[in-house]
């Protein structure tokens, strides 16, 4: 059966414009832009888009979404569900689950539960270890989006604390190579100190404090000087200083540039002021840190210091995170409410719609060699979000998704909803309702 929709008179965001047109999506893929479509065939649905903006979907680099091993948090059925809600369209989901994805068998299996299970299109990072080199030579890079390490406190085996092995993998794969940049051994020596004072139960504020601008600063800039000396392709995951920004340029086009970088919503949104408020419910690693850091980063990345916007979604149950300091988990749930805090930020005329669309669809796609999505584009898959800027809504228990049940924002009130999420051609949500539509595909790369 031919599925066919026309999008109406929408303002169109994509590639650095904003302009009034019609789509008209054929299956899985956008067939025409124009200013005006018009259509005669009775098997059409048509949807007037009058007064709301048309973005491509979300391409979200960084989530946690616990499957398998820890389902009791999240899995990958209910956060790409929420996902969809949020218009990520798209996720690469980390390896640090249980088992840990440090195997190719391991991340066949994860492949197999998503191609059942996802809303939302995926793929996954592999993991490095200090002793699984065998087993990174062995992936293919045309078939996953590439390669995670984690330099700073980890799960399981999964910090890569042995400069030998390091060295040995920034040289002998070309995959990205994504890293986590925190020093251990200034967070350790930290800890310790504030241990000494409170014992586990350490207050909230000092969370940026132990995970300090100084462990984050000297494990990101000891990462880059090593792709620098072995020619490795580098993205620093989720900045959370002002101080790192200076350690990227602006000076190249994002697809010549072999050492990029990210930041993510929370770390645009809170600073340290809110854990008075928030408490271990903003609890992150990296942590939130001062207001000056807050803007430093948003500064970076409207000047194309940092290429990439990513939520981190890394759900924990409510209880876990009320546990004191020393036993709360850090992360927290993002992926449905990422795009309209953006939109509250673009109301703060913070940003502009098209530098979300740049910074959260068009560089994901272009950082990750991601074939046919990211942009509002003939022959490219029909991936998009429709979104009212005048439609205000509260964040609460009543709408939340997340299978954990909270939300940083609750309370919060958006400006701006999503109304419409389209994946690979079809309808999957529309007004604070998921489809029932599973329409995600495995992403594939142009590599």
């Amino acid at each position: 059966m031919n599925n066919k929709t026309l999008i109406k008179n929408a303002k169109i965001v994509n590639e650095g414009v904003i302009f009034e047109g019609d789509v008209l999506i054929e299956n899985e893929i956008i067939s025409a832009i124009e200013t005006s479509i018009s259509v005669k065939s009775a098997d059409i649905n048509v949807i007037d888009a009058e007064g709301k903006y048309l973005f491509p979907g979300m391409i979200d680099d960084q989530v946690h979404f616990r499957e398998p091993g820890l389902t009791h948090k999240a899995d990958i059925e209910s956060e790409s569900r929420a996902a969809v809600a949020g218009g990520i369209t798209s996720f690469i989901e980390m390896p640090n689950t249980n088992p840990q994805t440090t195997t190719v068998e391991k991340l066949d299996e994860k492949f197999e539960i998503a191609s059942k299970s996802s809303y939302a299109n995926y793929s996954f990072m592999f993991g490095g270890t200090n002793d699984n080199l065998e087993e990174i030579l062995k992936v293919d890079p045309k078939t996953v989006a590439g390669l995670k390490l984690f330099l700073g406190s980890s799960t399981g085996n999964m910090l890569v604390d042995d400069p030998k092995v390091l060295e040995t993998i920034f040289k002998s794969t070309d995959m990205v190579i994504s890293v986590h940049c925190e020093d251990e051994a200034t967070i350790r020596k930290n800890l310790a100190k504030y241990k000494e004072q409170y014992g586990d139960d350490i207050p909230m504020e000092f969370h940026p404090i132990i995970r300090s601008e100084d462990a984050c600063y000297i494990s990101s800039s000891k990462a880059i000087e090593l792709a620098k000396k072995t020619g490795a392709r580098l993205h620093v995951f989720h900045l959370s200083t002002a101080k790192e920004t200076a350690l990227f340029t602006n000076k190249i086009p994002l697809k010549d540039k072999k050492i990029t970088a990210e930041v993510c919503i929370h770390h645009l949104w809170f600073s340290e002021e809110d854990y008075k408020e928030k408490g271990s419910l903003i609890k992150w690693n990296p942590a939130v840190k001062k207001a000056s850091d807050r803007d430093g980063l948003l500064k970076a990345l409207l000047d194309g210091r940092i290429d990439v916007l990513a939520t981190d979604h890394a759900p924990h149950t409510i209880d876990e995170k009320n546990n004191v300091y020393t036993k709360a988990p850090s992360g927290g749930p993002l992926v449905q409410h990422a795009f309209v805090a953006l939109l509250e930020l673009y109301h703060k005329n913070k940003i502009s719609l098209e530098q979300i669309a740049e910074k959260m669809a068009h560089n994901p796609a272009i950082l990750f060699d991601v074939e046919k999505r990211g942009y509002i584009k003939e022959g490219y898959y029909a991936d998009l979000i429709l979104a009212d800027l005048n439609n205000p809504w509260t964040v609460n228990k009543e709408n939340i998704m997340y299978k954990c049940g909270w939300s940083p924002f609750e309370g919060n009130t958006f400006k701006s909803r999503i109304t419409h999420t389209f994946i690979n051609g079809q309808l999957c949500y529309q007004n604070f309702k998921v489809k029932n539509v599973k329409a995600g595909k495995r992403l594939t790369f142009n590599r």
